[in-house]
């Protein structure tokens, strides 16, 4: 008698699909919250072995701040439009505009701004569930997520407050207006994730890999330099986040680990051409790929703070 035993890819790979499985199975209207980003690709692919030959029972969600990469748009609506998906856009300009999110004096980053208009999305399309590709391993308050992390009618997490998750058994019972965010990705490690990205051959955003731009030193960390203000007799959307004459700036040979952005993605230095040369780069490294983000590094409670407010 043969027994056949998963390696540490294939156990995450059916653990994780077992988690999307379920959502269909529990709930009416779940999304897929998709960036572009890596993690949300593994998301995807997942999902693929997770429901095909039947199409994905759910829509593709993206929050906008309206200071994205270039490069990581074009991906998300190509790789949308190729698995078929809805892919439903909200911007935190519309809600700017609609008096649905009000920046505060001064503030560069928009990260905060981007709870208001995921809410309205939540409430607009009735979404029970939210799949999202965070990691445990990622940073401290995300840390504390269980697979099935339970929102409140205002949208708020409570992390002293959750449910038990003993034996991979998930509570997913929601009153009206609760909502539940789910992450089948928790236990995946940044080492996973590109080891996934290599063994299913998933095209990534070629900002992953390294490459040649502009940037500026502040912070403690290397950011893009914005693309230039078109002069178009609107306000510079990128105003206090360019470079000042007394920061250093040069072209450098650069990559990115997580991606937000452009006003919170650091750069970090590196000849990485390929996912071995990437894999090898993270075994190195000493800081978390957060660590890279601008917006977490301001205060050591901003994550958890943002998300208790009802952030991703």
């Amino acid at each position: 008698m043969s027994s056949y035993h998963l390696d540490h890819l294939e156990y995450l790979e059916t653990e994780a699909i077992h988690v999307l499985r379920e959502v269909a199975a529990e709930f009416e209207r779940p999304v897929v919250l998709f960036s572009g980003g890596k993690d949300s690709i593994c998301i995807l692919r997942l999902a693929e072995k997770a429901f095909r030959p039947s199409e994905i029972p759910m829509p593709f969600l993206n929050v906008e701040t309206g200071h994205e990469f270039p490069e990581l748009i074009e991906f998300r609506d190509r790789r949308a439009e190729e698995l078929g998906a809805k892919l439903i856009v909200r911007t935190v300009d519309e809600a700017v505009e609609k008096g649905l999110a009000t920046p505060t004096p001064g503030q560069t980053s928009r990260n905060q701004l981007q709870i208001p208009v995921l809410l309205g999305a939540i409430e607009e399309f009735q979404f029970d569930c939210c799949i999202g590709g965070a990691r445990r391993d990622e940073e401290k308050a995300r840390a504390k997520e269980r697979f099935f992390s339970f929102r409140d009618s205002f949208g708020q997490w409570d992390p002293k407050n959750q449910r038990p998750e003993i034996w991979n058994l998930y509570n997913a019972r929601l009153n009206p207006g609760e909502n539940m965010r789910v992450f089948p990705l928790s236990n995946w490690t940044e080492t996973d994730v590109w080891e996934y990205v290599q063994k299913e051959n998933l095209e990534v955003p070629n900002i992953y890999f390294s490459h040649e731009r502009e940037c500026f030193f502040r912070g403690g960390q290397w950011l893009p330099v914005p693309p230039a203000h078109d002069g178009n007799g609107k306000p510079d959307p990128y105003e206090g986040a360019r470079p000042t004459e007394k920061e250093e700036h040069r072209t450098m040979t650069c990559r990115v680990r997580t991606i937000a952005d452009m006003i919170s993605t650091g750069m970090i230095e590196s000849p990485a051409e390929t996912i071995d040369d990437i894999i090898a780069e993270v075994a190195a490294a000493r800081v978390t790929e957060r660590g890279t983000r601008a917006d977490d590094k301001a205060s050591e409670a901003a994550m958890e703070d943002r998300k208790k407010a009802g952030y991703f």
